[in-house]
Formats: C-alpha cells, sequence, structure tokens
C-alpha cells in the first residue's frame, strides 16, 4: 500500500498543470479494495491519475482481462471472443486519450504511464504475429544456440565488453537440448515462438501509441523511457512449461510434453493461460543469468531501457553505463520537467524521494561520467544483493522460481552462501571473489542491514507460496454468511467468500419458470481453474475446475420441476487450514473433503 506521504509522480505532476493518464497493469489495488465498494484511493485515479485504462492484478487474459475504464469494470471483448486483444486496444485507447487532450488544449503537457501485459504470462499474441515469428525459425536448434547468439550479437553491438564469458549451462536445472524429446523440442519450439511474437505484437503497438506523438507535432519535445522486461525474464512456468499458469500457483508445475501438446494448436489463444520453458527464460536473460525472482542475480534484477527526447538528447544511439534503478525514473522527470518535489500535499508531510536522477547521463560529455546512484539493495523471497560503488554482494541462489512449494529459509539474512563481484571488471557475474575479500564482504553484509533497516525490508521472509495463499485484509473477515439476491459480476476474491482450505455451504433459493431453467447460479474462476454451481439441462450441477486438467462433479438425476426449488452444496474439509502457514508448514493445505449435494434437503447420490 502506498503511503499518503509519499505522492506519486502522476499527482505530483497533475498538481503542476498536466494531464495525467495510466494504461495496462496496475497491481497497486489491494485485493480487499478492488470492488465497487472500493475505496479508491490506491487506484489510480486516487493517486493522481486523471485518466485509467486497464486491468487490476498482477497479470491478465489479454483476450478477455479483468479491465477497468477509471473504477468501472468493462466488458469490450463480449461478441469479439479470439478476436479482440488488450494489446491492441489499449494503445487505441492511449492514442484517442491523447488526441482528444492535445485537441482541447495543444498547449497542455501529458504524462502516460504506460504498461502492456507483455511480456509477463500469460503469452497472449495474435494469430497474425504468431506467424510472423515461426516463419522465421529463430529457435528451431534450442535454447543453448539463441543463448550463444545473443551474446554474440551484444558483443557486436558493444554493449558486452568483447572479452566477457557466460556461466555455464546450469545442467542440474535445465535439460540440455540436445537430451530432450522430440516432444518436448516440439512443444518448447512453439512455447517461445508465441512469446517471441508477444513481444514483438507489444513494442509494434507501443510503436503506435509513439507514432501518434509525432503526429501530433509533440514527439520533438516528449521524453519517452521505455523499459522492456519483467524483473528479468520469467520462469514460473517451470522446465517444461506450461498451457496455465494457474497450475503453477497450485503446485502442477511439470506436466509431461505428451499432455501439454494437446494444446500445441491454440498455444497463446483464448484457450491458455500459457508460459514457457525456463530454458528459453535463462537464454533471454543473456548475457546474466538466472531469472526474475532470483535477486540476487542480475539476470532477476537487470533490465534494459532505451530512452528517447529528440529536443535534449543529441547522443543518438549512445550507450550509458552508469548504475541507476527504477527509483531514479521519478526524480529524473521531475529534474527534467524543472519541478521540486513536493514537500507537503494534502496537509501531510511527504517522505524523502530515495531515488537519483539520470538526466546526467543525456549529455555526451558525460556518457563517461561516475555513476551518481552509489548504493542500492534488492530483497526477493529471501534473496537479496547489495550494489555498492560497483562492488555486489549477492546470496547464492538457493531455489528456482518455480520451486514456490515447501518449508522457506527460516533466516534468510544469515543463512546464506555469500559471493562477491567487482562488477567494473566483470560485468555478468562470472568470477566470485568473496573468498579473497572477506572483509569486503562482512562491510556489504553490513552495509546491507543498515539500507535493509532504513527502507523497511525487515522482517525479511523467504516463503514463496506460503506467502502467496496466506490470509490477507478483507472486508469478508469475521463473516460466516453472504447473502446475493441480484446478479452481480466482476466480484474480486478480497471481496467475495474465501472457501480455500476450508468447509463451506452453497445454498440457493430458485425458481424454475415453466419450460425449465438453464444457467450460472455462482461462479469464481473460469476455464483455467474454480468452480460453479448451475443448472445444466434442467439439472443441479457444482463442479470443480482443478487447473483445466481435471473437472469433478457433483450433478442430480433430473430436471428440475417448474416452481422453487432449494438447490445447496456442501463441503467438508478434512485439513486443519492455511493456520498451518503460521508454523511454516503447509499439511492444512490442500487436503481432500467430501461433497454433498442436496435437492429440496435430498442428499444426491
Amino acid at each position: 500500500i502506498i503511503g499518503r506521504d509519499k505522492a506519486t509522480i502522476g499527482r505530483m505532476l497533475v498538481d503542476n498543470g498536466y494531464s495525467t493518464a495510466w494504461f495496462g497493469k496496475d497491481h497497486n489495488v489491494p485485493s480487499f479494495q478492488a470492488s465497487q465498494v472500493g475505496p479508491f484511493d490506491q487506484w489510480p485515479n486516487g493517486m493522481g491519475f486523471e485518466y485509467f485504462y486497464g486491468f487490476v492484478g498482477g497479470d491478465a487474459n489479454q483476450w478477455e482481462p479483468n479491465l477497468f475504464r477509471n473504477t468501472s469494470q468493462i466488458y469490450p471483448f463480449k461478441g469479439q471472443e479470439g478476436q479482440w486483444n488488450l494489446i491492441t486496444a489499449m494503445a487505441d485507447d492511449a492514442i484517442d486519450h491523447m488526441t482528444r487532450i492535445h485537441q482541447i488544449d495543444p498547449a497542455k503537457p501529458i504524462f502516460i504511464k504506460y504498461a502492456p501485459g507483455a511480456t509477463h504470462a500469460p503469452h497472449h499474441p495474435t494469430k497474425e504475429w504468431v506467424d510472423k515469428i515461426h516463419a522465421m525459425h529463430l529457435f528451431d536448434d534450442g535454447y543453448e544456440k539463441l543463448r550463444e547468439r545473443i551474446f554474440e550479437n551484444q558483443k557486436k553491438m558493444g554493449i558486452v565488453p568483447k572479452d566477457a564469458t557466460l556461466t555455464p549451462w546450469p545442467k542440474d536445472v535445465l535439460k540440455p537440448w540436445d537430451t530432450l524429446t522430440a516432444d518436448e523440442k516440439k512443444l518448447f519450439i512453439r512455447q517461445v515462438e508465441v512469446f517471441a511474437a508477444y513481444a514483438a505484437y507489444s513494442d509494434y503497438e507501443i510503436g503506435r501509441v509513439i507514432q501518434s506523438f509525432q503526429d501530433l507535432g509533440k514527439l520533438d519535445n516528449t521524453l519517452v523511457i521505455y523499459i522492456n522486461g519483467d524483473n528479468g525474464t520469467s520462469a514460473e512456468g517451470g522446465p517444461l512449461g506450461t498451457p496455465n499458469e494457474v497450475a503453477f500457483f497450485n503446485g502442477v508445475n511439470m506436466l509431461p510434453a505428451e499432455v501439454q501438446l494437446k494444446f500445441y494448436d491454440v498455444w497463446g489463444t483464448e484457450a491458455t493461460y500459457n508460459h514457457m520453458s525456463a530454458g528459453w527464460s535463462w537464454a533471454f536473460d543473456t548475457p546474466f543469468d538466472w531469472f526474475k525472482q532470483n535477486a540476487s542475480r542480475l539476470g532477476g534484477i537487470n533490465q534494459n531501457m532505451v530512452v528517447s527526447w529528440p529536443a535534449r538528447i543529441k547522443d543518438k544511439g549512445g550507450l550509458r553505463e552508469q548504475f541507476m534503478h527504477v527509483i531514479d525514473v521519478v526524480p529524473t522527470i521531475l529534474e527534467v520537467a524543472g519541478l521540486k518535489a513536493p514537500q507537503v500535499v494534502d496537509g501531510i508531510k511527504q517522505a524523502p524521494i530515495e531515488g537519483t536522477s539520470f538526466a546526467y547521463t543525456f549529455d555526451a560529455a558525460n556518457a563517461k561520467a561516475p555513476t551518481r546512484h552509489k548504493t542500492q539493495y534488492f530483497e526477493m523471497f529471501g534473496q537479496w544483493a547489495l550494489y555498492d560503488d560497483g562492488w555486489l554482494l549477492s546470496t547464492k541462489v538457493n531455489r528456482a522460481p518455480w520451486e514456490a512449494f515447501g518449508p522457506a529459509n527460516p533466516d534468510p539474512l544469515n543463512n546464506q552462501v555469500f559471493q562477491l563481484y567487482n562488477l567494473n571488471n566483470n560485468w555478468n557475474q562470472t568470477d566470485d571473489v568473496a573468498a579473497k575479500n572477506p572483509q569486503k564482504v562482512k562491510e556489504l553484509r553490513t552495509k546491507f542491514v543498515a539500507e535493509a533497516k532504513k527502507y523497511q525490508v525487515f522482517p525479511m521472509d523467504a516463503s514463496v507460496a506460503a506467502r502467496i495463499v496466506a490470509p490477507r485484509p478483507n472486508i469478508t473477515a469475521g463473516r460466516s454468511e453472504f447473502v446475493y439476491t441480484r446478479p452481480m459480476v466482476g466480484l474480486p476474491q478480497g471481496d467475495s467468500p474465501n472457501i480455500l482450505n476450508a468447509s463451506y455451504t452453497f445454498t440457493a433459493d430458485i425458481d424454475v419458470p415453466q419450460g425449465g431453467a438453464e444457467g450460472m447460479i455462482v461462479t469464481s474462476g473460469g476455464r483455467f481453474a474454480g468452480y460453479g454451481f448451475y443448472l445444466l439441462k434442467g439439472k443441479p450441477v457444482w463442479l470443480w475446475n482443478l487447473v483445466d486438467l481435471e473437472r469433478i462433479k457433483w450433478e442430480g438425476p433430473d430436471a428440475l420441476t417448474p416452481g422453487r426449488h432449494t438447490v445447496e452444496f456442501d463441503f467438508k474439509y478434512d485439513g486443519l487450514g492455511a493456520g498451518t502457514l503460521a508454523f511454516n508448514n503447509f499439511s492444512g493445505l490442500g487436503r481432500p473433503g467430501t461433497g454433498t449435494l442436496k435437492i429440496d434437503g435430498k442428499v444426491v447420490d
């Protein structure tokens, strides 16, 4: 939750006469504030962004997203399933928005935060882009060869030192390409072609937005900060990839290739929530290694960034190698806009901005200027690092991202193997010099603790799945009964009954008209996981969709007769529930239970 002592860049700019808008991903709204009950202070509109068009949550089905215009949920894809795609729709909406603002007041400056779902899973490009990438045969010789080609191209471009080397391929983590079966190779190539198509498709649509600034005559004096990536390429698909990322969050992430090949022809369409083999993720993080979630490796934290401002930056195509962090973006924007960070907003004293402007790098004369951002901590799920004036202290990776279930490291601060790198002469973490510099390791460990205390990193938590499924603040907390009398859609998890790892009863009083009834009574989830209570051909049905791999259902024997009926599904859970997570123990989760379907009080056998 963003505190009121930390006004966003949107608020700072709107208070200084800018038109502000946010498009795409918004993973800032707490789940318990994501319904129409609000409050809306953590939504973009409540944080200084006058217009919002995007999805709320960590990711979204790009074919049928959880989409909002401002705080109202919208469904523009209805009637266009499989044709409409958010990547294009978002660009269209941004172009329309900026054009309207310009036509109304050409002198008004515009600020846009543009965060497409790509390349976060699910990878959902259009068929046109998949066909384009497939025709190029970029990936037929596997992920190790791809890694080598990328590395050589980076050297030719001058962005990687000529004498740089790669860390060895992690054979104990990812199977070498030449040891894969024919089915695995076929599947993995399909996975990566769809991923690459998703990246290219998104890049093209972003280009349309930039072109619209050009068409309005505004591009010359527009600062564009383009950061491409997902913290480091995501490996949450696991070594084999998956047709359904929801399965990963349920501990199912090693589906055999022969099972996944059933989805080959629909991979990337609305029928999948897909992710690729982590072998490709490792290759795409070249020249670094490991993945998103591995905060101690540059492959998990280092992104590429391109900055354009034709009226100001004359060193077109110039390379900058100073250390920068995403927290440097806001102070950079403030500096180039000629604004100072506010001391007080709405009567609340503001916390200091921690980042360092990188506007000094815009001048060719400063291409080799010393880095001004001297120290930066990194931490995620108990893996951590500290950058300090060219040195990088890292904890050795002790968990691949797909190894999310099981007891967590109880002491992630100290129970670590420490690695040390001098990035001034070992740019991509291939030469660990910790054993030669024990005093430096000690010094940087102490400095990390100071930084972690300063920026509220403690208490450090190394859990992954346990953290994801742990109980959150919820407006339903303490309630044992929920009554719904009118049709309603779009109720988020944080504002609805939580029935996971618990006993529950659903009871519906329904009136069947003459001629019979059919349709949904209550549902949560959908094609990729969830449950539904409905009438099908007049028969009551309760169904659990187990991550699109299996469906378990209870069904009444006969269609309901016209008139009033009570249908009920009762589930008695055999486990202890989520409370065991407090003891670093998963035994209370995913236990069996007994479901009973009743019609007018009678149990259906």
